[in-house]
């Protein structure tokens, strides 16, 4: 961004201090060890640190403004005060928005959202310039940050939208103001805090602050979805993704389904890209993407869908997407001597877990399939029937034993009995427990690190599965012996 301290003062109406000179802001920070020349400088308080204190040190690496909520006066800086802070930057981000004319889309969803915006986001770049969300920074303070560090002359905004509590979207929304606003999927998440209206309700007030003239776009496979949709009066265009290439929705939920996007999984390439069969605009198109399965299918239409709704040819789409690679830790997977590695431990609700494990089985196909797994946060009231609801699945799946971190796994082991299951289930607290526990299974040859197999890493943040990641990968030496 570029914004003078007038500016920035109009735009908050803030009283201008005296003898400040006209300042111009050039980005954003709120952490003062990150500070860059030329940064607005966010002074946030936080449940374990104040940024007021830090306030001195953010002008010593030339800050050039200072946000904060109260007076400063041990600092000599221009100082806008403010009631707070995050919503101050949320409006001084709206008015930086109407200055771009940049095509804006935000995207949001249960589950797969910062794989889209990273597969979208890539893929746009080959056409232009474009900025995006930076890793999942999606709520009030990150979606704001990631809009005024953009320069402004971009052709494509991409921003992810992820919301934990009733009006989370409407506030992040009114903001970016997308010209497409696109609801990926709905499930499970974030449940403890939304309340009754429910996720589908709370997704589709994106629809209610589009830009003027803007587009909104959601997937037909969720019917609670197209029907909280409805209830927003906004007309949306509609994608759908399956085997048969049908939507899963009763016909009379909407008009009709003109206009209507959908891809089908063919399966994995050679070279591990996903192959997808996706018709748009009464054609069919061969599309490679770096997803496989058949969930992926929902995040390729979408990404296709979006594309050519900003006029991008076919052909320069089907050349962009396979150049995408995914973030860290989000389906990342690798050959670790006799085993494939599926790292997907960023996060997990119970929409992704399913999908998850379903793709992961289906990649395994006859070898043996290990499952380390963690708990599901923020489910509230419902969250042992949901984790029980998981165990059933994998008794279903039938894996070769599972590792489970964290709370809830005595719902998911009733599950799991219930439904049959006969492997080994492991309950695991850190990774040294979890390599004594793999060691004791090669010893019973109820995990042969010959043989390898696929072994799945996936559980919300706070199980920090990403450690486990690393346990097991220093436990195979070789051709997947373990030590």
């Amino acid at each position: 961004m570029r914004l003078s301290y007038h500016e920035l003062c109009a735009i908050l109406d803030c009283p201008e201090q005296e003898g400040m000179g006209d300042r111009y802001a050039t980005g954003v920070s709120y952490d003062s060890r990150e500070v860059r020349s030329g940064d607005l400088f966010v002074c946030i308080k936080g449940e374990k640190s104040d940024g007021h204190d830090f306030a001195a040190d953010a002008l010593k690496k030339n800050a050039a403004i200072l946000l904060a909520e109260r007076p400063l006066p041990d600092v000599s800086a221009p100082t806008l005060i403010v009631k707070n802070s995050i919503e101050a930057l949320g409006k001084i981000a709206h008015a930086w928005r109407k200055r771009t004319s940049a095509k804006v889309i935000g995207i949001t969803g249960t589950c797969g959202k910062t794989t889209l915006k990273e597969m979208l986001g890539q893929s746009l770049s080959s056409f232009g310039k474009t900025a995006m969300s930076r890793k999942n920074h999606n709520n009030q303070l990150g979606l704001a940050w990631g809009m005024l560090n953009t320069d402004g002359d971009e052709d494509y905004w991409v921003f992810e939208l992820g919301i934990s509590h009733p009006g989370d979207m409407e506030e992040l929304a009114s903001v970016l103001l997308p010209d497409i606003g696109l609801i990926l999927n709905v499930g499970p998440g974030h449940t403890e805090g939304l309340g009754d209206m429910g996720v589908a309700w709370h997704k589709t007030r994106l629809l209610l602050h589009l830009a003027e003239g803007g587009k909104g776009v959601l997937s037909a496979d969720y019917p609670e979805l197209l029907w909280k949709a409805l209830g927003t009066h906004v007309q949306p265009l509609y994608f759908f993704s399956g085997k048969q290439g049908v939507p899963n929705v009763n016909s009379t939920a909407t008009d009709s389904f003109q206009d209507t996007a959908f891809a089908v999984y063919k399966g994995e390439a050679p070279d591990g890209l996903g192959i997808f069969s996706v018709y748009i605009e009464g054609l069919y198109h061969e599309v490679r993407a770096p997803l496989n399965g058949e969930y992926a299918a929902e995040n390729v239409v979408a990404a296709v869908l979006l594309m050519r709704l900003l006029d991008l040819p076919m052909e320069g789409i089907q050349s962009a997407l396979p150049r995408a690679t995914l973030p860290p830790q989000r389906c990342s997977r690798r050959l670790l001597g006799s085993f494939t590695l599926i790292d997907d431990t960023y996060n997990a609700n119970p929409l992704s877990m399913e999908r998850m494990l379903k793709a992961a089985k289906s990649q395994a196909g006859e070898a043996p399939f290990y499952c380390v797994l963690g708990e599901m946060r923020e489910l509230g009231k419902d969250a042992s029937s949901l984790h029980r609801d998981i165990g059933t699945l994998l008794a279903k799946i039938g894996p070769s034993a599972v590792f489970w971190k964290g709370g809830e796994g005595d719902a998911v082991l009733d599950g799991f009995k219930a439904g049959g299951g006969q492997a080994p289930f492991v309950f695991i607290s850190d990774p040294g427990e979890f390599m004594n526990e793999v060691r004791s299974l090669a010893a019973t040859s109820q995990m042969d690190p010959v043989r390898g197999g696929t072994i799945l890493f996936k559980g919300s943040r706070a199980n920090a599965l990403e450690k486990f990641v690393d346990a097991f990968s220093s436990m195979i030496e070789g051709e997947g012996h373990v030590l």
